[in-house]
């Protein structure tokens, strides 16, 4: 039978066998070692998975095929070409095990298949290959796959000798072969899609461990952005616009927008205006389950348990997404997550909008964000200087200034001097400052300067999070020396959790985050548990300054007894969420409908439809929120009666 197949064929055969032997152990260790997690599901993820996989194999071989079938039979007996084509197959084999080993570790840090962040982090390379050298031995592992793949090399040079000695077909029935792999190819990308092992439904785990890394990868560069109206349930117009309108209405709020599907309204303070200075310090990665006030026993954030106690505390409060970018957004421009990339990153469509920074700038603050990294990665610096704020980064700061720094940037304590002293310009300037920071140390590779914890650096995330927790104590500690710290509001929030991956595609408890607002003779220290989320943190900041402004903010004033039900918005590219406190709604592409109650314990998944009043929330949050982002309808509109005079 082998006789009968050309010597292209048998090539690609062997070649392309291995990839799926690859493959399949890939997805073998990762099943068995979350065997609990995936809960069974054994052949519907194997079976689904080796679809992908030959999709994938038939997309990655094609070129490969081409040259192969079209190559001259001259050429092809060559002892160097014979040469070059063992090379090809000891090449492909020792990338399929890198992509092997980069999927393990992927799904280590954030417990997915490759996706949009696997996209991004190709995009900033030079970030992620340090962070890859500082993390891993990288050198020891390139060298362990080289052998292992001369090994396999070497273990098949019958069957690979074979192939090459076989016959050559005639050019028919060369251009036959090849318009058959093309028509199947075709086939594959008619009938195969993302969606497959990630529709609406099932278990999370079980449906990333059914995905073939690199078809996910090459799926989400292709469609890194979703168009909500194509992709998602929707309502009317003025269904959507009187839901999402009765969400927003707090009392000190008058809608002012005509717009279909509009959210400008007037909020109207009912004291003086105030102008404290605002340093607002977004933590990288910082659950709100490390805290030992929460129950964490390793003594990992003595400085943030202490200062909870002397601040205004939020115990209920979530993170709106799992990325950076995702928090960034929330928090400056008060939006819930809009489907496929951020706004942060949305090259073109990253500015204009009505910010947190552009509505202090209005009132005469100097909007400064100041990140420990470099600001072009994540897009962060086209964002927030086309948002209100100038920024400072690493890029900003002499070297003579960092004492130590990574992949990523410059140690948190680094970042908090560089703070100070920004502060310190504006106070000697009587300007009031507003500061919004962006840490970078609790992040692989958890490096940090020596001797400032008892866990030594480089030794995984507990490490991180205490040299953190070290880094705001001893920041707090030289601020409260300055004379301007009395006329201060601390705000300390993460930007996303450690981890978010679950069985379920948007596991709310992964989702919960710290909030400490600190200013001990401006706000009582007390703690708070409205259910809320990094959207509601600028309408509460602006609400403590008694700030009058038009806004286009989602969130609410978390200080207003507003009798407004309650809800947090969380996402993660695809799926987009709804939680009351109690049960969570769900969208997803192809307008998969979907509800878990008891989303906090033993949570039922059933499908649900737009009939369904928290599915209808839902649906008015994303809706509006995507169509007053591609419509500018969210866009910063200054207006002199907008403008609220400085109080000395």
């Amino acid at each position: 039978m082998h006789a009968t197949r050309s010597a292209p064929v048998r090539y690609l055969l062997l070649l392309t066998s291995l990839w799926l032997v690859i493959f399949l152990l890939t997805r073998s260790a990762l099943y068995f070692t979350h065997l609990s997690d995936a809960g069974g599901h054994f052949f519907s993820i194997f079976a689904t998975g080796l679809v992908y996989d030959l999709g994938f194999v038939l997309y990655a071989a094609l070129p490969l095929a081409v040259y192969l079938l079209l190559c001259p039979a001259p050429l092809w007996r060559l002892r160097a070409h014979r040469g070059l084509l063992r090379v090809v197959m000891f090449a492909s084999v020792f990338v399929m095990l890198f992509v092997a080993v980069a999927e393990w570790l992927f799904w280590d840090e954030f417990g997915v298949r490759f996706n949009f962040i696997a996209v991004d982090y190709l995009v900033y390379s030079d970030e992620v290959l340090n962070n890859i050298l500082e993390s891993y031995p990288i050198g020891l592992i390139l060298s362990v796959l080289a052998l292992v793949a001369l090994v396999v090399t070497l273990a098949i040079a019958k069957p690979l000798r074979q192939a090459l000695d076989a016959p050559l077909p005639s050019w028919r029935k060369r251009l036959a072969s090849l318009a058959g792999l093309a028509l199947l190819a075709g086939c594959c990308a008619l009938l195969i899609n993302q969606d497959m092992p990630r529709g609406q439904g099932g278990n999370a785990y079980a449906r990333e461990l059914a995905s073939n890394g690199p078809y996910q990868f090459f799926a989400a560069f292709r469609n890194n952005e979703l168009d909500y109206s194509q992709f998602y349930g929707s309502l009317g117009e003025s269904e959507s616009t009187q839901l999402i309108r009765a969400e927003l209405q707090e009392p000190n709020a008058r809608f002012v927008d005509q717009e279909p599907m509009g959210i400008r309204r007037e909020i109207t303070a009912s004291g003086s205006p105030r102008t404290p200075n605002i340093v607002l310090v977004t933590i990288e990665s910082l659950s709100a389950k490390y805290l030992g006030s929460n129950g964490d026993t390793r003594n990992l954030t003595p400085n943030l348990d202490a200062l909870r106690k002397q601040s205004l505390y939020f115990n209920n409060f979530y993170a709106t997404g799992t990325r950076t970018d995702r928090g960034l957004e929330a928090i400056t421009l008060s939006m819930p997550p809009t489907p496929g990339r951020s706004i942060v990153k949305r090259i073109g469509r990253e500015s204009g909008f009505s910010s947190l920074g552009q509505q202090l700038a209005e009132v005469g603050y100097d909007s400064v964000f100041v990140y420990g990294g470099r600001g072009y990665f994540d897009n962060m610096n086209a964002f927030f200087s086309g948002n209100g704020y100038r920024v400072v980064d690493q890029s900003s700061v002499a070297e003579a200034d960092i004492s130590f720094k990574n992949a990523w940037g410059m140690s948190d304590e680094d970042l908090y001097t560089q703070a100070l002293k920004l502060a310190d310009a504006d106070h000697d300037n009587q300007v009031p400052f507003f500061l919004q920071l962006m840490t970078t140390s609790n992040h692989r590779p958890y490096t940090y300067p020596d001797g400032r914890i008892d866990i030594p650096s480089g030794n995984g995330r507990d490490g991180a999070v205490k040299y953190t927790d070290h880094a705001i104590g001893r920041f707090l500690q030289q601020a409260r020396s300055k004379p301007w710290f009395d006329n201060t509001l601390f705000i300390f929030v993460a930007d996303h959790t450690a981890g978010s991956a679950g069985k379920e595609d948007l596991p709310v408890s992964n989702y919960q985050i710290p909030l400490f607002i600190y200013a001990p003779k401006l706000i009582e220290a007390r703690e708070e548990s409205k259910l809320a989320s990094q959207i509601d943190l600028a309408p509460t900041l602006l609400g403590l300054l008694n700030m009058s402004y038009t806004s286009t903010f989602f969130g609410r004033d978390l200080m207003l007894d507003d009798r407004l039900p309650p809800r947090v918005l969380i996402g993660n590219y695809q799926h987009l969420g709804l939680f009351n406190g109690q049960d969570l709604a769900i969208l997803s592409p192809r307008d998969g409908l979907r509800r878990h109650n008891q989303a906090l314990g033993e949570s039922q998944e059933v499908n649900s439809s737009t009939s369904d009043p928290l599915i209808q929330r839902a649906i008015a949050y994303y809706q509006v929120a995507s169509y007053g982002f591609t419509h500018h309808l969210l866009d910063w509109l200054p207006a002199a009666n907008q403008r609220t005079a400085l109080k000395n």
